[in-house]
């Protein structure tokens, strides 16, 4: 989002029915996972929509995006800091949890994110990635899109994504957010499964991968 028209056109668009309800569905499942977390980082939040709903539940919510103008847009109560990914400007060990909703594969180099994301979390706390999944009805139609997001997505594997958050955290791995048309469910089937979530917890040293959550 390199213009503030372009954030405002974003931040109506998922104002839209469609993607109010893959946002409720996406808050909750974070909701379940994210228990016992105060301090959250969302990384490549843009307008957090779904990050505002979290503050909405009590928790304590940091965004970090490259777009200011996506920043301006965001919800009140929300801490908002521009900035890289691959650079996080926030001390070791200040967050409980560390959250990618839909961005991690949309930052150019991703390991370093990582790294970093390894050093802010607290000792034994969370790191969950929501990716997006290429082998999924719902993205193959959205590619097709002339202006769909997802023509940016700038990693698709996702087994080299998940290896190299092994490294740093303990990991399982499970498909999630089933879509069909206007359809949203619950669904771990590949096919329909939008999202690849990653979902792991800070090891004190490097891991490998462990499976299915």
């Amino acid at each position: 989002m390199n213009s503030g028209e372009e954030a405002k056109r974003y931040a109506k668009t998922c104002q839209e029915d469609f993607w109010q309800k893959i946002f409720r569905a996406e808050t909750d499942y974070l909701m379940a996972r994210l228990e016992g977390c105060r301090d959250i980082l969302s990384v490549g939040c843009g307008p957090a929509i779904i990050e505002g709903e979290l503050i909405r539940k009590g928790f304590h919510l940091t965004g970090l995006d490259v777009s200011a103008e996506a920043l301006a847009c965001a919800p009140d109560g929300l801490r908002t800091v521009t900035g890289r990914a691959e650079d996080m400007p926030f001390p070791d060990n200040s967050f409980d949890a560390v959250i990618f909703v839909a961005s991690l594969q949309f930052i150019a180099d991703y390991r370093s994110a990582l790294t970093r994301t390894f050093a802010v979390l607290r000792p034994e706390r969370i790191f969950l990635a929501m990716l997006l999944n290429p082998e999924s009805l719902f993205f193959k139609k959205m590619k097709n899109e002339p202006d769909a997001y997802v023509r940016f997505l700038r990693h698709q594997d996702l087994r080299e994504i998940a290896e190299e958050a092994a490294r740093h955290f303990v990991l399982q791995t499970e498909y999630a957010l089933g879509i069909r048309g206007e359809n949203v469910f619950e669904s771990d089937n590949p096919s329909d499964a939008a999202l690849y979530v990653l979902v792991g917890r800070k090891a004190k040293q490097r891991q490998g991968l462990q499976g299915k959550i």
